[in-house]
């Protein structure tokens, strides 16, 4: 299982604050997802993602470590067990919506943390440039010459297995996202206007970026977090498929691949179930990211427009 990062490019900043774009998303998303059925249908499939993630406990029918090896192998739709057991007797369905949970907590985790690390470090390197922006952008062009996944294999390889030491890993290797495309927008917005004026009259350059640069930066910064939680979500169950990941007391979408890997011919719920679980959770991300991005930069759909145009 691969994972590939998102690719960001930075854009310029609209002349002054940019508070009302993002105060002013909310509406537009919503028209936009009144037009979309794909859009309101990823929604909906997200709303559930969170929904049962947190509501794991309390709708699994049955433990999801509890074995029964008299009811080895059960197939779906089985009389108590609806989504059939696995080898050790173990109830599907409740070990998909504990291992959604895993998925939600390790997915929103290292995204949050990833956000805050890297839009703290490309303020700070596009805003004060020079020696500092020097210095910070080798470390994330040293940063970005590693392959992601394997540079999270490493990580956990060395600190061990466990979801503590996934999450760091996972922020690790997404930081450097954010911090170069923020460096860019504030690479732009430190020359605007209101940013110098701002300067002129005594602001401290913490004021500067917070109150005039971030606000300005927030749009992209949301449209690559969204696309980027389908990101952490399958670099997550890459590595509790290798073993890496979660421990044996804890359900995981991508320990549960390993564990029907051996089965796909004659248990093929083993793998198939959290399989699709995946897909189709990422697939929901992906494409309510894209109506994201379409409301907080019309831009690059006109630009997408017109590529497909001269293609054609």
């Amino acid at each position: 299982m691969t994972a590939t990062r998102t690719t960001v490019h930075a854009r310029k900043a609209p002349p002054g604050p940019g508070k009302g774009k993002v105060l002013g998303a909310p509406r537009r998303l919503h028209v936009r997802l009144g037009r979309s059925w794909a859009a309101t249908s990823a929604l909906a499939v997200l709303v559930a993602f969170v929904l049962v993630g947190l509501a794991a406990p309390l709708l699994a029918p049955h433990d999801p470590n509890a074995q029964e090896l008299g009811s080895r192998l059960l197939p779906p739709l089985s009389p108590e067990h609806l989504l059939g057991t696995d080898v050790l007797g173990r109830d599907v369905l409740s070990r998909l919506l504990h291992g959604s949970q895993v998925s939600l907590v390790v997915g929103f985790t290292a995204v949050v943390a990833s956000v805050v690390i890297g839009v703290t470090v490309g303020l700070i390197s596009g805003y004060l440039g020079g020696a500092v922006d020097s210095l910070f952008m080798r470390v994330v062009d040293a940063w970005l010459a590693f392959p992601f996944l394997l540079l999270a294999i490493a990580i956990v390889a060395i600190l061990g297995p466990g979801l503590r030491n996934v999450v760091l890993a996972l922020i690790v290797t997404g930081w450097v996202v954010y911090a170069r495309l923020i460096r860019g927008e504030a690479l732009s917005l430190r020359e605007r206007e209101y940013v110098l004026s701002a300067r002129g009259l005594g602001a401290s350059h913490v004021s500067v970026m917070v109150r005039h640069i971030l606000p300005n930066v927030l749009a992209p910064v949301l449209v690559i977090a969204t696309l980027e939680l389908g990101v952490v979500i399958v670099m997550e169950a890459s590595l509790s498929f290798l073993g890496l990941g979660a421990d044996a007391s804890q359900a995981s979408w991508g320990s549960m691949l390993a564990d029907g890997r051996a089965y796909i011919t004659s248990a093929w719920w083993l793998a198939t179930l959290p399989g699709l679980a995946i897909f189709a959770v990422v697939l929901a991300v992906n494409v309510f990211g894209d109506a994201l991005r379409d409301v907080l930069d019309p831009r690059s759909r006109r630009r997408a427009r017109r590529v497909m145009e001269d293609l054609a």
